[in-house]
Protein backbone atom coordinates (compact mmCIF):
# COMPACT_ATOMS: atom_id res chain seq x y z
CA UNK A 1 0.00 0.00 0.00
CA UNK A 2 3.02 2.29 0.03
CA UNK A 3 3.52 2.63 -3.71
CA UNK A 4 2.61 5.91 -5.31
CA UNK A 5 -0.26 6.53 -7.65
CA UNK A 6 1.31 7.43 -10.99
CA UNK A 7 0.46 10.57 -12.93
CA UNK A 8 -2.10 9.78 -15.62
CA UNK A 9 -2.09 12.97 -17.68
CA UNK A 10 -0.08 13.92 -20.71
CA UNK A 11 2.87 14.19 -21.19
CA UNK A 12 3.66 11.86 -18.27
CA UNK A 13 1.40 9.08 -19.56
CA UNK A 14 0.52 9.51 -23.23
CA UNK A 15 -1.74 6.44 -23.34
CA UNK A 16 -4.03 5.94 -20.33
CA UNK A 17 -5.91 2.65 -20.15
CA UNK A 18 -8.97 1.70 -18.12
CA UNK A 19 -6.66 -0.57 -16.13
CA UNK A 20 -4.48 2.45 -15.25
CA UNK A 21 -7.52 4.41 -14.04
CA UNK A 22 -8.92 1.47 -12.07
CA UNK A 23 -5.54 0.77 -10.42
CA UNK A 24 -5.19 4.40 -9.35
CA UNK A 25 -8.75 4.47 -8.01
CA UNK A 26 -8.23 1.25 -6.07
CA UNK A 27 -4.95 2.52 -4.61
CA UNK A 28 -6.60 5.78 -3.56
CA UNK A 29 -9.52 4.04 -1.84
CA UNK A 30 -7.16 1.61 -0.12
CA UNK A 31 -5.07 4.49 1.19
CA UNK A 32 -8.03 6.56 2.37
CA UNK A 33 -9.90 3.65 3.96
CA UNK A 34 -6.86 2.00 5.48
CA UNK A 35 -7.98 -1.39 4.12
CA UNK A 36 -6.11 -3.41 1.52
CA UNK A 37 -9.24 -5.49 1.09
CA UNK A 38 -12.49 -4.70 2.89
CA UNK A 39 -14.41 -7.08 5.10
CA UNK A 40 -17.55 -8.52 3.55
CA UNK A 41 -19.80 -6.01 5.33
CA UNK A 42 -17.79 -3.11 3.78
CA UNK A 43 -17.26 -4.58 0.29
CA UNK A 44 -20.18 -2.77 -1.38
CA UNK A 45 -19.11 0.63 -0.03
CA UNK A 46 -15.48 -0.04 -0.97
CA UNK A 47 -16.38 -1.13 -4.53
CA UNK A 48 -18.73 1.84 -4.97
CA UNK A 49 -15.97 4.20 -3.87
CA UNK A 50 -13.50 2.67 -6.34
CA UNK A 51 -16.05 3.07 -9.15
CA UNK A 52 -16.79 6.69 -8.18
CA UNK A 53 -13.11 7.61 -7.97
CA UNK A 54 -12.43 5.94 -11.34
CA UNK A 55 -15.29 7.87 -12.94
CA UNK A 56 -14.11 11.15 -11.42
CA UNK A 57 -10.60 10.39 -12.69
CA UNK A 58 -11.86 9.77 -16.23
CA UNK A 59 -13.88 13.01 -16.13
CA UNK A 60 -10.88 14.96 -14.87
CA UNK A 61 -8.53 13.55 -17.51
CA UNK A 62 -11.09 14.20 -20.26
CA UNK A 63 -11.47 17.84 -19.21
CA UNK A 64 -7.84 18.77 -18.55
CA UNK A 65 -6.18 21.02 -21.10
CA UNK A 66 -2.44 20.49 -21.38
CA UNK A 67 -0.63 23.57 -22.66
CA UNK A 68 1.15 23.01 -25.93
CA UNK A 69 -0.81 19.87 -26.75
CA UNK A 70 -3.24 19.69 -29.65
CA UNK A 71 -6.91 19.30 -28.66
CA UNK A 72 -7.86 15.61 -28.41
CA UNK A 73 -10.38 15.83 -31.26
CA UNK A 74 -7.68 17.16 -33.59
CA UNK A 75 -4.87 14.95 -32.33
CA UNK A 76 -6.90 11.75 -32.82
CA UNK A 77 -7.80 12.48 -36.44
CA UNK A 78 -5.47 11.48 -39.30
CA UNK A 79 -3.90 14.27 -41.31
CA UNK A 80 -5.75 15.07 -44.53
CA UNK A 81 -3.72 15.93 -47.61
CA UNK A 82 -5.00 18.91 -49.56
CA UNK A 83 -4.09 19.34 -53.14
Amino acid sequence: MCRSIKTLREPFTPQVTDADVEAAALQYVRKISGFRAPAAHNAAAFDAAVAAVAEATRTLLDQLVVRGAAPAAVADQPAVAHG
